[in-house]
């Protein structure tokens, strides 16, 4: 067979005519030689769909089509859709009905529906549903996807127009404007890391241990580096001359291996090439003798007696002044411990009429975002370096490598360009460590990019176990909570201590109780780093808790509604000394969510209905700040570095700058991060950018405005307290002056521009975690579900989610967020868990692990949320999106138990586990 073939074929209606290896894909082919960037590399193994393209009109993975069966033939991607500079109608539909977010999955969700709709115009539900079965969005809980590729199709749609939650004196806020990224996204524009090219730019691939725990004896990496065109191959014994640890807790992991390596799938040397095919090729030829080491891969292993220890050396404390109490055992695997305790819990448990107590287990899960880890590093002549990298934590990222390499803040760089999806998984350092010491050794750019396998060998959610004991009155009063937890955090800490402490510190709920007892562990294993995951520890507890007051409620008789409600904090009330007293109407929540399902309705013998609740405190202390500079021609331009995940957050700080500075909504322009631009924010996490950014950017537009009134009333002759914007212009009576106008006024020539500053920093406080938390995430969720018996497949056919958010900003954007949640949440519920087997991960990949599917949403999930404005945001707002995720377990496990009689403890609720407790209560 020839080893290079002459290829001819129309790509979106131009003829191409290319020789090409015999063995390249049509995917590196659009995307590499001919530079069409909206087709996407996650899975590579034909699973996830955000590859696909269309091949004489039928929908292929690129992925794993060779190039060469599209010769002679016509291929259509997403940036052959638009004609004219107008949006197809599939575009449009998208772009319009919220179907987009982060955008990663965005072009090969619609070629699968370009590819559908031309073969049926009036496609049904069903139809829709399975052509989606080979193409995974992880952002939009799918629901509003389905809507758009019905109405792109011209099929019938029953979607309502969503009223404005805003009163009447707001423009902007409140309103489901179109994101405004949406058009980048749904032609193929948008860029995120792995689409960027530098010249010059040396490509990586990584070589992971294969063992769960073992000593590097000898590394060998001649052979690989006499490769033609490899430029480096290092090793954790390389990096001699930078500090080769990072971590935000502790500074524990090192850059690649050294001495020991600690989980299977940890990288050990690392190579770059002209090209990733070429590093593979060397890594092939590195020699490695390992001497392996007895692991402790679970909980209850490596807490026993004598563990083998995954560190035998005590780390050095990472950068986070929350975390600096930081408490591990010596001579154990218990990295951190946390207590918060309040009343005298023993006497109250004593005295109480009755007392639950269980234990529950909360599985591994992988965040799965579309867009798997990348970065791009590059080192400049003044010895600065420079990071492209998908990162929720850009200052973060600085902060460690700034220590890396000791230099100064000021010479470290992090561009954030768009982001594929979060969740959690890119808070922090990850890749970009590697990037940096592979561009500083070779002197020329390097691009390390993962792919979807090594992602679960990269970060994932801490599992958990939890022992808990809820003491009631005959009454129904919530009287004690006692509550113990162990969380494996894996190999490397990450941000696992402060996962405990955050999940822990809300244990108890959104319910009023004196007596307290709150405790947790972090705990290493030879199992993948655990790190942050929306929900932060909150999940893991609140599938216990909820679950007990059910149980609660049947011990007592009560219905599992009104014994919570009658437990509620109330509005104002404090929930811990010295922290934000409550600020939301939880009672409102839960009438809301009763309602929608139908509690008090008749219920058929085949199903069964259940509630939880959840409450979760934000990060604290907190800084957030904000820059908004208004030009001469009266446009915007908003400065801030919360990273736009899919979560719309550039539209809502377009929003709020528009509604105070009273200009169009297109006028407004919101800058990507870039630590050297763009100025401080702490994470885009916690659900925080609405609140804390948001409220940053109200300030800064607020100064601006202030000082074009300012400036008017002198040019008016006019008293301040007279004078307001209106529409680009300040206004007194029947007077107008608009804003060009007075900054040409100002300075005396058309230049010059009014810049505003925002500042949002609560600092620390009394409160048991040191910082009052800015506001209080609360959510309640309702299911209701049907149980094949024979199977022992549970449906969940009805779910209901409502959320309290003080305002919507973008009722959309919420709503996209919130059912987001929702189903990744019903997929730990059902189905995902990473299973692992002496050490090593059997399920690794998108082939063996599954996540839901658009055919795995319920039949109806109904999003609702409760806005009193009443948040600290700007007009009220709250954190959105990530709360809703956490009543999911508890909601759908009550609600099987009330079907079934049967408690369930461990999740996820897979058939064969439902399927044996079945048979065990009917034995």
């Amino acid at each position: 067979m020839p080893s290079s073939f002459d290829v001819r074929l129309r790509v979106n209606g131009q003829a191409v005519a290319l020789t090409l290896p015999a063995e390249a894909l049509l995917l590196d082919v659009v995307r590499d030689r001919l530079g069409l960037k909206g087709a996407k590399r996650s899975c590579d193994s034909q699973v996830c769909g955000a590859c696909t393209v269309l091949v004489d009109g039928a929908a292929v993975s690129a992925c794993t089509y060779l190039a060469v069966e599209a010769d002679g033939r016509e291929v259509l991607t997403v940036e052959g859709l638009e004609q004219g500079g107008r949006l197809a109608p599939m575009q449009q539909a998208f772009a319009e009905r919220g179907a987009v977010q982060c955008g990663f999955c965005t072009a090969g969700m619609l070629m699968t529906a370009h590819a559908l709709a031309a073969e049926q115009p009036a496609p049904t539900h069903e139809a829709i549903l399975h052509y989606l079965r080979g193409s995974l969005c992880r952002c939009t809980g799918y629901r509003k996807i389905v809507e758009a590729i019905a109405a792109g199709a011209g099929a019938p749609s029953a979607v309502a127009d969503r009223p404005s939650s805003a009163p009447g004196a707001l423009r902007l806020v409140g309103r489901s404007v179109r994101r405004s990224d949406a058009a980048d996204k749904v032609t193929g524009r948008a860029r995120y890391v792995t689409d960027l090219e530098l010249p010059g730019m040396a490509h990586a691939q990584l070589l992971r241990s294969p063992y769960a725990h073992a000593r590097i004896v000898r590394i060998d990496t001649s052979r690989a580096r006499t490769v033609p065109g490899v430029f480096t191959v290092l090793t954790g014994a390389d990096l001699t001359w930078c500090d080769p640890y990072y971590g935000p807790a502790f500074r524990d992991r090192p850059v690649l291996a050294i001495d020991v390596a600690r989980y299977e799938g940890e990288p050990v040397v690392a190579a770059a090439a002209v090209d990733a095919a070429t590093a593979a090729r060397a890594l092939e030829l590195v020699e490695i003798e390992w001497e392996e080491l007895p692991a402790v891969t679970t909980l209850e292993e490596a807490l026993a007696p004598g563990a083998p220890l995954v560190h035998t050396a005590e780390p050095l404390a990472g950068h986070f002044a929350d975390l600096s109490s930081l408490r591990p055992t010596r001579g154990t695997n218990v990295c951190h411990q946390f207590g918060y305790a309040r009343g005298d819990v023993e006497p109250a448990l004593a005295g109480a009429d009755v007392v639950v107590e269980d234990g529950f287990t909360f599985p591994r899960v992988q965040h799965v975002a579309m867009e798997p880890h990348a970065a791009v590093a590059a080192w400049d002549d003044g010895d600065s370096l420079t990071v492209w990298a998908s990162t929720q934590n850009p200052f973060s990222v600085r902060v460690e490598l700034a220590k890396m390499f000791d230099a100064p803040l000021g010479r470290i760089r992090i561009i954030v360009p768009l982001v594929g999806g979060g969740f959690g998984s890119k808070t922090y350092a990850k890749l970009e460590p590697i990037a940096a010491v592979l561009a500083r050794a070779i002197r020329r750019p390097v691009r390390v990019a993962i792919s979807a396998e090594d992602a679960f060998r990269t970060v994932r959610r801490c599992d958990a176990r939890s022992s808990v004991r809820l003491g009631f009155r005959r009454d129904g009063t919530l009287v004690a909570v006692d509550c113990h937890a162990d969380f494996d955090v894996g190999a490397y800490a990450d941000i696992g201590p402060r996962i405990i402490q955050k999940g822990t510190y809300t244990a108890t709920g959104p319910y009023r109780v004196a007596h307290v007892r709150l405790g947790s562990t972090a705990v290493y294993t030879n199992t993948t780093p655990g790190g942050a995951f929306r929900g932060f520890g909150v999940p893991q507890l609140a599938w216990a808790v909820e679950s007990l007051m059910d149980e609660a409620a049947r011990r007592l008789d009560r219905d599992p509604v009104e014994l919570r409600r009658q437990n509620l904090l109330a509005h104002g009330e404090e929930f811990a000394p010295g922290d934000t007293p409550i600020d939301g109407k939880f009672e409102e929540s839960l009438s809301q969510a009763a309602a929608a399902i139908g509690w008090t309705q008749a219920l058929a013998a085949d199903r069964g209905r259940g509630v939880a609740m959840m409450l979760k405190a934000s990060i604290a202390p907190s800084v957030s700040e904000a820059i908004v500079r208004l030009h001469a021609d009266a446009s915007v331009t908003v400065l801030a570095s919360t990273v736009e995940l899919g979560q719309g957050a550039r539209t809502v700080m377009a929003q709020i700058a528009a509604e105070v500075l009273a200009v169009p909504l297109e006028r407004v322009i919101v800058l990507l991060p870039d630590t050297s631009v763009t100025p401080y924010d702490q994470t885009t996490s916690s659900s925080r950018s609405t609140t804390m950014v948001g409220r940053a950017v109200q300030q800064a537009a607020a100064d601006v405005a202030e000082q074009l009134v300012r400036i008017a009333a002198r040019t008016l002759d006019a008293p301040g307290p007279a004078l307001r914007v209106d529409d680009g212009a300040v206004v007194h009576g029947e007077r107008r002056l608009e804003y060009g106008a007075l900054l040409r006024a100002h300075f005396g020539m058309a230049g010059g521009e009014l810049i505003g500053r925002g500042v949002v920093a609560p600092g620390p406080s009394a409160a048991p975690l040191g910082g009052s938390t800015p506001f209080w995430e609360m959510a309640v969720g309702a299911a209701e579900v049907t149980l094949d018996v024979e199977t022992g497949a549970v449906t969940v056919e009805d779910y209901v989610s409502v959320a309290d958010v003080g305002r919507c900003i973008n009722p959309l954007s919420c709503e996209t967020q919130d059912e987001g949640a929702v189903v990744q949440g019903l997929g730990h519920t059902l189905f995902e868990e990473m299973v692992y087997d002496g050490g090593q991960l059997l399920n690794g990949t998108l082939l063996d692990y599954r996540v839901p599917r658009a055919d795995d949403v319920a039949g109806r999930l109904e999003c609702r949320f409760v806005e009193n404005a009443d948040g600290p945001g700007p007009f009220g707002a709250k954190g959105a999106g990530e709360g809703s995720l956490v009543p999911v377990s508890p909601a759908v496990g009550n609600a099987l138990a009330r079907l079934t009689g049967i408690r369930f403890r461990e999740l996820p609720l897979t058939p064969e586990r439902v399927w044996r407790a079945l048979r065990q209560r009917d034995s």
